[in-house]
């Protein structure tokens, strides 16, 4: 799939319904561009890249109050949303 886009005179670029789809992302959404030889460049998600098992066990520590269901679910939240 091919797309052509347009500068504004401003230097920005609107990506298209489509290409916004292709890459799962939504409004409020992060994209990564990386830059590569040639003048191309490369986007993608930025969705976190981390795993279930990353989060595990990041709650305990020595002397750490045990935590309500409520408090443990807004951590497992943060984590998945990469906010930790």
């Amino acid at each position: 799939m091919m797309t052509l886009l347009t500068v504004t005179t401003k230097g920005q670029v609107t990506l298209r319904k489509e290409l916004l789809q292709h890459l799962g992302v939504a409004p409020g959404d992060k994209i990564t561009v990386d830059l590569l030889p040639d003048g191309r460049a490369e986007i993608r998600s930025a969705k976190a890249s981390g795993t279930i098992e990353d989060f595990f066990g990041c709650l305990a520590g020595p002397g750490t109050p045990r935590l309500s269901i409520e408090e443990i679910n807004e951590a497992t939240a943060a984590a998945w949303a990469g906010e930790t």
